[in-house]
């Protein structure tokens, strides 16, 4: 506490010191403030809210092939602006934001006369921040080494945040695919298991004071994906840059750019309570969209063999199935995994489309994003890592009438592999296919900047639920860390909605699931993507009650709005979505023991509602339910349970 009152008076100090320099920008509520600085000639920043210090004075810069923009700085001059725009998100947690900001772009100089921009831009909860250089003479190029910028936390913080793995480790050395576990609680400064830092989004709690998520948006083929290196005991993070060894050591750590270059948005959100930290739309706020859209991409739900039938279920019989189950669910799509091109073969493939088209089913199919950057050996591969070889798969793939692809093992951030991304992404959109990304990097803000962009892993997803009984039993748990961290910046493929009991086909060995029916139902609406993968199989049809499938079949998967209403990470969650006029309430309990929870939701006063809850057996029952006209609801949880609430 001593350390953060000494930085502060110093940081005071400073900025009277350099008065003339003082920079600062408030978000349009006047609550949400960042403070520029030079010190020494090095660049700063720091955030408050509401006159609470959220941000130590932070380390701001670039360190570059045509110069050092992180140190013996001169100010140069700055301006300011507001931003108000509305724009639409067509599959996402909100439909429509308008969003508002005061904007402060400073530039500093280095002994070259080149300029460092940085641009603050601040909305009433969301920092975004970004870097521009431009140059005195003639260049056309540099080479981005690495950024001096940091997150200085508190020393008292703790933490939310998932490690980094080390790359080309794991299963058939496909890491990192980002799919390790979270800290929970942990002081700041606590050493990494690999010592090589933590993944974006990072959740820190202040203790009383509030909480501070910090992220990144706008990569794209032409910038690396960052992280957070390893902190230390007094709470500052810096952004780091790739490992070497990230997919094969193909490709530099650096990033390389055309002059004038400008980098991607860093993202803070601040809040005094988690509902900033969940309703944020910042990851979207400061993009814009690449290209347009070829054609109307539908959104929806999608049954998935694989995920629990596994391998051997990749043939025609099988497929067959899934496709009748999705009909019969009115799910839009079927999603078909790998080995299908050796299993099924392409001839029968282009049968089995008819088939699904006959029933008005679309078909997704997987595909290996490579053949040299990992040894996962699963076909089809060698079709999506080049351009000659994407372009004629996708034309055949459109000819048969297949919509969307799953891409899988990417095992990296270099630029090079955002390239791959992009390229994969902006094929796809010529040929009017959907794509899913799997074994791969978070999407930063991609479901704006790249329209038939659906969706990403990028998180402990439900596979592993079959993998390891670990998994099952900490889903729960797990369950209320991810609206805060992973899924509040976009889209998470982890693939919701398990009946069966023991996670297999014959249900006779397996991973034990521990949650109650009604809590896998709440995931279709907690865990958000715009397309859902289910985890339903065909003998569930026989095996649940059919308000079970009427909820099923008429959840959404995009929304119009969506409200946090109570919860913290790991103990338990209440989130409201919208679509339409319908409302879709979800609680789940992250924790062993029965929960009673008294929850408000205004937005359902004096309403008659449907309630989904825990029966005594974890089962799902139903029953008609009158909000109270002060919106109270009592609601009670099992162990590792569930509740929804919706109103169609």
């Amino acid at each position: 506490m001593l350390r953060n009152f000494l930085i502060a008076l110093l940081y005071v100090s400073t900025l009277t010191a350099f008065s003339q320099n003082e920079l600062s920008v408030e978000g349009p509520d006047g609550l949400l403030k960042v403070e520029l600085s030079l010190k020494d000639g090095s660049p700063y920043f720091a955030v408050s809210y509401d006159g609470e210090l959220f941000l130590d004075p932070s380390p701001l810069g670039l360190k570059t092939s045509i110069g050092d923009f992180s140190e013996n700085l001169s100010y140069a001059s700055s301006s300011k602006r507001q931003i108000n725009e509305s724009y639409e998100l067509s599959k996402s947690k909100v439909s429509q934001v308008d969003y508002k900001a005061n904007e402060l772009i400073c530039r500093f100089a280095n002994s070259n006369e080149d300029t460092l921009h940085v641009i603050m831009r601040l909305s009433n909860i969301d920092v975004a921040f970004s870097y521009r250089v431009t140059v005195k003479e003639r260049k056309t190029n540099l080479l981005v080494h690495e950024e001096a910028t940091g997150f200085d936390l508190p020393d008292y913080a703790t933490t939310f945040i998932t490690q980094q793995a080390l790359p080309m480790t794991g299963w058939e050395k496909t890491k990192p695919s980002y799919e390790e576990e979270y800290t929970y609680d942990e002081p700041v400064g606590t050493p990494s298991q690999n010592k090589v830092g933590y993944t974006f989004p990072a959740l820190f709690k202040l203790g009383e004071k509030g909480w501070v998520l910090i992220s990144e948006t706008g990569v794209d083929s032409r910038y690396v994906g960052a992280r957070l290196g390893e902190g230390t005991k007094t709470g500052l993070y810096p952004l780091k840059f790739p490992q070497a060894g990230e997919n094969n050591s193909i490709g530099g750590t650096y990033a390389a750019m055309a002059i004038p270059a400008q980098t991607p948005w860093r993202t803070i959100t601040v809040g005094k309570t988690l509902k900033p930290i969940v309703e944020s739309t910042v990851a979207f706020d400061v993009v814009e969209p690449l290209y347009e859209a070829s054609m109307d991409y539908q959104m929806g739900k999608a049954t998935w063999s694989w995920i629990v039938w596994q391998d051997g279920s990749i043939n025609y019989e099988d497929q067959a199935q899934f496709i009748d189950l999705a009909s019969t669910l009115g799910f839009e799509y079927v999603l078909i995994d790998n080995w299908w091109d050796r299993n099924i073969g392409r001839e029968r493939m282009e049968e089995l489309v008819k088939y699904a088209d006959s029933k008005n089913v679309g078909v997704l199919l997987w595909y290996n994003s490579n053949g040299f950057w990992s040894d996962a050996p699963q076909t089809p591969q060698d079709r999506m890592n080049t351009a000659p070889a994407r372009k004629k798969e996708m034309a055949w793939l459109q000819s048969i009438g297949v919509k969307g692809l799953k891409v899988d093992f990417f095992g990296g951030d270099k630029q090079e592999t955002m390239k791959l991304y992009e390229d994969i992404l902006s094929d796809a959109n010529e040929y009017g296919l959907t794509i899913t990304f799997h074994g791969c990097t978070l999407p930063r803000g991609w479901e704006r900047m790249y329209p038939n962009f659906v969706t990403s892993e990028a998180v402990l997803a439900s596979e592993n639920l079959i993998f390891r009984q670990d998994a099952s039993d900490k889903h729960a748990h797990y369950a209320t860390i991810l609206p805060f961290t992973r899924n509040a910046v976009g889209a998470m493929d982890f693939a919701p909605v398990f009946f069966n009991k023991i996670l297999s086909r014959t249900q006779e060995s397996g991973s034990i699931r521990r949650t109650t029916d009604a809590f896998e139902l709440a995931t279709a609406v907690l865990y958000l993507s715009p397309v859902q993968h289910f985890g339903i199989t065909p003998n569930n049809l026989e095996e649940q009650p059919d308000h079970v499938w009427d909820f099923v079949r008429n959840v959404p998967t995009t929304w119009d709005e969506t409200v946090f209403i109570d919860g913290y990470p790991g103990k338990h969650i209440v989130l409201a979505r919208r679509k339409d006029e319908n409302w879709y309430v979800v609680a789940v309990n992250g924790e062993k023991e029965q929960k009673e929870l008294e929850i408000t939701l205004p937005m359902l006063a004096g309403q008659e509602v449907t309630l989904l809850y825990d029966k005594k057996d974890r089962g799902a029952g139903e029953k008609t339910v009158k909000i109270n006209k002060n919106g109270k609801v009592q609601l009670t949880l099992l162990s590792e349970g569930g509740v929804v609430i919706f109103t169609p």
